[in-house]
């Protein structure tokens, strides 16, 4: 991987944002098309190419053998492959060293290939492998964590406030697992059998941790303690395990909510317990250092996490750099629009709280606002497909829904996030919100928070994958995913979402800097040696953040080291291969196929990245 941002370099387009609108006014609308009616597919393919995607796709097939949730998730749990449905992956400490010794026998095959005779596309798709598996391989050389594979959620510490089985597999069987017929009933059953195993698997991995002394922070590990108290709680009594069979089996014949009780009560129930206990533990010989810096091979840890979340080799400073560059340049152009709201004395930040305590940018507290926040939502989805052609000559059309996260998920988990549904569209795409209050939201920062999650960010993006090979629809890079949803908010602003509302384009800028502050306190904590509390207070301080908002934002960058910093640095990415393009090109360059290029290109690490564009104005297509 190469580093792709020098440091202090300036993030952001260099063209104007009047000129970025004139050149939006000046494309005709085209209609919108099926999401697939402009994809090449089923275009033949020249004998190497046919050769490469042969051994892409038996690469594909190992890993998804290894990722039976990810089967679900994107609709391909049938068929050869339906045995799947009934399984969940491997969590125990055997299980990450079988998907280790297949991730180093497959990268060894893709790298033996030969690419000189291959297509761009399909060359691309060879080094998206070769650089989510050889990040990986580093990752599980260290001697402790969870490694993505091809995802975004690396992380040092196997259970913790936003990390487990107890989160993610309830919400997974609730809104993944569809129960159409018996077996599929069955298939939930045994998957709830399966769930106690891994959280058995979980726990001997989190004793081994332990031992070897890496202990997440105390104050990590209180808010994982009160959240499993509540899920343990809740399966003693059945609870949501339960209701969901219950809910979605009333047509097909059989006890499944009995049978399902049984499991739950009887498996699940101790077996988080066990885990309970095991946090209550860590708890004893824990301290406040939210660092990773302060554990066994923290430092090499963190380098690796930034590299695997930036697919750059920027140093700790260098970022920190970059960030506190990003921050006076978005502050900059906040000024003026503060000024002429009133807002004049203090600093960006103490204007942004004052602003947060207008109220008459508060929605309502309790249930009437979360529906008054759901219906805002609803609205700028509404404008912003509208806008679409406008943008991208391939126009998708994303089948989404927006759903409140699980109150039991919802203390530590941000305020927000959204993906892609399944390959055959009867799993939607998802924008997850977190309504535990209704302080989290403002009405100048919700629309762009729209923006970034749902369209044309993550839900968007994600739709392109679906003709993609199948390997390229189960890896992805935090730096490009993340970068990409920040450069959907600059979409939205340059198609003129706040043309007539400058305090929700205060909000976008807000968001922004946000980002920008979240290189500086990452940084900071890892290699800086911050505390929790210089963190929380640089936000305050610097972008006027919601304090309630920006402690579980802290809380988040303890656990997944390094994760915070993929967007900003993926965001200014983009923007420079924007006005490459734009300056190789003039006159010719055309913004609806440059953002073909980045969202058809697919997910990938930056250096890939910057290959599609260079394709892009070699063609001009």
């Amino acid at each position: 991987m190469t580093r792709m941002i020098e440091n202090g370099a300036r993030s952001g387009t260099t063209v104007s944002r009047r000129e970025a609108i004139a050149a939006l006014a000046s494309v005709a609308a085209v209609p919108l098309l099926s999401a697939f009616s402009r994809y090449p597919v089923n275009m033949p393919a020249a004998s190497d190419d046919a050769h490469a995607l042969a051994l892409l796709d038996d690469v594909a097939e190992h890993l998804i053998q290894l990722m039976p949730e990810l089967a679900t998730s994107l609709g391909i749990d049938t068929g050869a492959r339906a045995s799947l449905r009934s399984a969940l992956n491997d969590r125990s400490a055997e299980g990450q060293q079988r998907l280790a010794s297949r991730i180093r026998t497959d990268l060894d095959r893709v790298i033996a290939l030969d690419t000189h005779g291959l297509s761009h596309a399909v060359r691309t798709s060879v080094e998206v492998v070769r650089s989510a598996y050889t990040t990986s391989l580093e990752g599980f050389a260290l001697p402790y964590g969870d490694v993505a594979v091809g995802g975004w959620r690396n992380t040092p510490y196997v259970v913790i406030q936003n990390v487990g089985a107890y989160l993610d597999i309830p919400r997974f069987l609730d809104s993944d697992h569809r129960i159409e017929s018996a077996r599929d009933a069955e298939a939930y059953l045994e998957r709830l059998q399966s769930y106690a195993k891994q959280l058995d698997g979980e726990l001997g991995r989190m004793r081994a941790a332990r031992a070897a002394g890496l202990v997440p922070p105390r104050f990590l590990v209180d808010q994982a303690v009160r959240q499993m108290t509540i899920s343990a709680s809740n399966a003693r009594d059945g609870g949501t395990l339960v209701e969901s069979i219950a809910r979605r089996s009333k047509n097909i014949p059989g006890d499944w909510a009995g049978r399902a009780r049984t499991i739950v009560t009887g498996e699940i129930a101790p077996a988080l317990a066990r885990q309970l206990g095991e946090l209550q533990a860590e708890r004893s010989v824990a301290t406040n250092d939210p660092g990773i810096a302060s554990r066994p091979h923290g430092d090499e840890y963190y380098g690796w996490a930034l590299r695997a979340s930036t697919t750059t080799t920027m140093s700790p400073d260098e970022i920190h750099a970059l960030g506190q560059s990003e921050v006076q340049r978005l502050h900059g152009q906040m000024e003026p629009i503060l000024k002429a709201l009133g807002l004049s004395t203090g600093t960006v930040g103490e204007r942004m709280q004052a602003l947060a305590r207008d109220p008459r940018y508060k929605f309502s507290e309790g249930d009437p606002g979360r529906a008054e926040i759901l219906a805002f939502i609803s609205d700028r989805l509404a404008w912003i497909r509208a806008q679409m052609p406008r943008a991208f000559n391939t126009v998708v059309d994303p089948n989404m829904e927006v759903k409140r996260l699980p109150p039991e998920e919802e203390p530590g988990a941000p305020a927000a996030y959204g993906g892609a549904g399944s390959i055959d569209g009867k799993i939607p795409g998802r924008m997850w919100i977190n309504l535990r209050t209704t302080e989290l939201h403002s009405k100048y920062s919700l629309a762009d928070l729209t923006f970034h999650e749902a369209i044309p960010g993550h839900v968007w993006q994600g739709e392109y994958t679906h003709q993609m090979p199948l390997i390229r629809q189960m890896l992805a890079f935090n730096a490009y995913s993340e970068g990409w949803a920040l450069y959907a908010e600059q979409l939205a602003d340059e198609l003129g979402a706040y043309s007539q509302d400058r305090v929700g384009r205060l909000g976008y800028l807000q968001s922004l800097a946000f980002r920008a502050c979240r290189l500086v306190v990452d940084t900071g904590i890892h290699a800086k040696r911050w505390t929790r509390a210089q963190g929380v207070q640089y936000f305050v301080d610097f972008n006027g953040s919601n304090p309630l908002e920006v402690a579980s934002e802290v809380d988040r960058y303890c656990s997944w080291p390094g994760q915070a910093c993929g967007y900003k640095v993926g965001h200014s990415e983009i923007n420079r291969q924007r006005d490459k393009a734009m300056a190789a090109l003039a006159g010719r360059f055309d913004l609806r196929a440059f953002d073909d290029t980045v969202v058809r290109g697919g997910n990938v690490p930056l250096d890939v990245l910057a290959k599609n564009v260079d394709e892009y104005v070699r063609t001009g297509v």
